[in-house]
């Protein structure tokens, strides 16, 4: 059975859309499990105990996993390089393992709905990547407590990597709460023209760009564009988020 974080929706049919369009800061920082939400005053202290318990505690019952201190070391590194293209290779590199186990540990955090992973979308363009993945964790709060950062968000350079996270996050709820069957990718050039989010359904072809910093030049890549002129295209920001994440 898969056991989310609250969703966008869930949250604003609690309260109102404004009230929840005034917690995005709230949301990125510290998430929207359960103990978060009824308790938003202790939410870091929460995250912290949540993070431990079951992140590690939990999963290191389980007789997969052999190595905790490496699966600590895995499990960091991935919070680390949210928004980022992730080769499995390097980074059994990065934690002195080998391969093998590295996609052991990957796949229990999948199978425990820790994380989630974004293979890149390829078909017509003769040089988009093809075998790198992203990976995501269903919930900011937890990233942040991984990495034991709760600052604001004025005062961190990762924010964007953050809003990022949550809105694709946020769409793996609705298309599960929806029924939806979708297949999800992102997309990228080797001349790094690229595109958070590529969702194909039988019924849609979709782009997306998540942009938090609204003054930047927000535009999908033309080389897309001309590629695949049946897809329909979105910039999602802050300001508009609340009617992409509620279809």
């Amino acid at each position: 059975m898969m056991l989310l974080p609250f969703s966008y929706a869930e949250l604003v049919n609690d309260t109102d859309f404004l009230t929840e369009e005034r917690s995005l800061e709230q949301r990125l920082i510290y998430g929207s499990y359960p103990e978060i939400i009824n308790d938003p005053l202790n939410a870091e202290e929460h995250l912290k105990l949540l993070a431990d318990s079951y992140l590690y505690k939990d999963l290191f019952a389980l007789e997969e996993v052999k190595k905790p201190m490496l699966f600590e070391k895995i499990v960091k590194a991935l919070a680390l390089q949210v928004g980022s293209e992730v080769n499995f290779s390097e980074l059994a590199q990065l934690v002195k393992a080998d391969q093998k186990t590295v996609d052991k540990y990957i796949n229990l955090l999948e199978k425990s709905f820790v994380i989630f992973t974004l293979p890149a979308f390829s078909g017509k363009v003769r040089n988009e990547i093809k075998k790198n993945k992203k990976i995501y964790f269903y919930d900011t709060g937890i990233v942040n407590a991984i990495t034991r950062n709760f600052n604001a968000l004025a005062n961190r350079n990762d924010v964007g990597a953050l809003f990022e996270n949550y809105m694709i996050a946020e769409r793996m709820k609705f298309l599960h709460q929806h029924q939806i069957e979708a297949e999800c990718f992102f997309w990228r050039t080797t001349q790094q023209q690229e595109i958070d989010y590529i969702e194909k359904t039988e019924e849609k072809f979709l782009a997306v760009e998540f942009k938090w910093n609204e003054r930047g030049k927000n535009k999908i890549p033309l080389t897309f564009t001309q590629a695949y002129p049946d897809a329909e295209t979105l910039i999602v920001s802050k300001a508009d988020r609340g009617s992409f994440l509620n279809g």
